[in-house]
C-alpha cells in the first residue's frame, strides 16, 4: 500500500499545484465573474483522462495509473474521474446507470454543498 500511496500523494501535489496555476491564469486571461478556472480544469482534466486511460492500456502501463490518474488528475480535478466512470458505464451499454450516475452525482453533490454551507452558517451565526 505504501508503494502506491507515495506516487498518489506526489501526483496529487502536482495536480493541485497545476489546478491553482490554471485558476490564476484563467482569472488573468478572462477575468472574475465566472468560474473559468474550474470549467477549464474540468474539461482539460477529462480530456487528459481519456488520453491517459487509452495510452496506458495501449502500452500496458497500468502501473502508472495511480500516479497519473488518481494522483495528478485527481489533484487537478476529480471531475475527470467522474467523467471516466460515466464513459465506462456508457461503453458497457448501461445507459440507465449512466443517466442515474450523472444525475445523482451532480444533483446530490450540489445539494450536499448547499446543505453543508447552510448548516455551517447556522452554527457559526
Amino acid at each position: 500500500m505504501t508503494s502506491t500511496l507515495i506516487p498518489v500523494a506526489l501526483g496529487g501535489a502536482i495536480g493541485a499545484s497545476l489546478r491553482y496555476l490554471a485558476g490564476i491564469a484563467a482569472v488573468r486571461l478572462l477575468g472574475h465573474g465566472f468560474p473559468w478556472g474550474t470549467l477549464t480544469v474540468n474539461i482539460l482534466g477529462s480530456f487528459l483522462m481519456g488520453v491517459i486511460v487509452v495510452l496506458l492500456s495501449h502500452i500496458n502501463g497500468n502501473r502508472f495509473a495511480p500516479f497519473l490518474m488518481t494522483g495528478v488528475l485527481g489533484g487537478f480535478t476529480t471531475f475527470s474521474a467522474f467523467s471516466l466512470d460515466a464513459v465506462t458505464l456508457y461503453e458497457r451499454g448501461e445507459m440507465g446507470a449512466v443517466a442515474l450516475y450523472v444525475t445523482v452525482s451532480v444533483g446530490l453533490s450540489i445539494a450536499a454543498l448547499f446543505i453543508g454551507a447552510t448548516l455551517a452558517r447556522s452554527i457559526l451565526s
